[in-house]
């Protein structure tokens, strides 16, 4: 078979099973209506994903090395297609959490597993071409679910089945058998079914900066939209989700000529420019500025920060892909949900707008540490080579 088309089919299940996670945050608030419930409880069933998947990334993350790569991507698309049903049974908040950890376990197995697949596929000395494949159809499918929901609410009206959530239950089962008829190319190793993640040396910067990254794009998603809805803006969510996740698709092959050092450089100083143009504009009540800020952290964190994050990763640990992978994920996904269920405590004391303020002021804080941690590091690195 040629190599063409298991690629193809691999980074086409990728996108269905990022497609599946933020399917439904344009119909946040309505779930939240009918369990009657505050910016609190929305953002914690926003965060119920990374309950799910820190889990599966801690215990599971290397379980594909024992049992192939193929049987954890068909089951997470399952998943995707479980937990999307499981709104349209019983849409409720309590619905919500269940569907978010469930989408949490399915991106756990699919980006381990997908990203060393993808690698094994391409060739090791191609394991940059392989990130950037992985990270585009993740992008595109973290973002596409959202936009998409959003069209078929424009076009269907209110409702609780959107076209877009039909398209998950006809692709994701076709998709799967797909996957399990793929050419295994991995070598099965008689491991551990539990198996921990590994933190290669040297990376502890990449994982900073995704946790910095995506907290920022987890703010975007969460607590920007019910912003946008107390301001009668409520209909641009789903543009908004799709913008924090496809500029940085965009930007993905300008980050994949620059050096991985200088990627992520450029996304500390992307990130808090971005959050505070977005944060003037929801203060402003200015959609433009709130689509320009959106745009920038989309260059951030699923642009230079993501892609140069997992490459770095993938070939610092070319014998645990997998395991390196997870260990990526624990960092960016404590950054996606903590922040987020903090900052939706703090709104419904404080207001969303301050909420925001508040996070803007850690985050430049809180980047400004790691900033100067790591040129201290660099220097000491240089004195060391030239004493040498």
């Amino acid at each position: 078979m040629p190599k063409l088309i298991p690629v193809s089919m691999l980074a086409l299940s990728l996108f269905m099973v990022t497609f599946s996670v933020n399917l439904q945050a344009p119909l946040y608030d309505t779930y939240a209506a009918e369990s009657d419930v505050g910016a609190t409880a929305v953002t914690i069933a926003f965060a119920a994903y990374v309950g799910g998947l820190m889990p599966t990334l801690l215990l599971l993350g290397g379980l594909s090395d024992r049992i192939g790569r193929r049987v954890p991507i068909a089951l997470a698309l399952i998943l995707g297609a479980a937990a999307t049903a499981l709104l349209v049974y019983a849409p409720s908040w309590t619905s919500l959490v269940v569907a978010r950890s469930l989408l949490g376990v399915g991106t756990g197995l699919a980006t381990t597993a997908g990203t060393a697949y993808m690698t094994e596929n391409l060739g090791v000395g191609r394991a940059k071409n392989a990130a950037l494949i992985v990270t585009s159809a993740t992008s595109l499918g973290f973002g596409g679910g959202a936009l998409a929901t959003g069209i078929s609410l424009g076009i269907q009206g209110p409702t609780l089945l959107p076209a877009s959530y039909i398209v998950l239950f006809i692709a994701a089962p076709i998709l799967a058998v797909v996957a399990l008829v793929l050419p295994r190319v991995d070598r099965p190793k008689h491991v551990s079914l539990v198996r921990l993640p590994v933190f290669p040396t040297g990376t502890w910067m990449f994982g900073a900066a995704m946790a910095l990254a995506w907290s920022t794009t987890g703010m975007t998603i969460a607590v920007i939209p019910l912003e946008l809805a107390a301001n009668g803006l409520g209909g641009w969510t789903g543009l908004v989700i799709f913008l924090a996740i496809f500029v940085g698709f965009l930007c993905q092959p300008i980050a994949r000529r620059m050096t991985n050092d200088r990627a992520l450089a450029l996304g500390f100083v992307l990130i808090p420019l971005g959050f505070c143009v977005l944060l003037v504009g929801v203060w402003l009540k200015l959609l433009a500025f709130v689509l320009i800020g959106t745009c920038i952290t989309s260059a951030a964190s699923y642009g230079f920060t993501y892609l140069a994050s997992l490459a770095e990763v993938s070939l610092r640990a070319p014998n645990d892909r997998a395991r390196a992978t997870a260990g990526l994920f624990v960092y960016a996904y404590f950054g996606f949900s903590l922040p987020v269920i903090a900052s939706g405590a703090l709104a419904d004391v404080l207001g969303l707008l301050m909420a925001l303020a508040v996070f803007a002021v850690v985050q430049v804080t809180v980047i400004a540490i790691i900033t100067m941690t790591w040129k201290r590091r660099f220097a000491s690195s240089i004195a060391a080579y030239d004493a040498g």
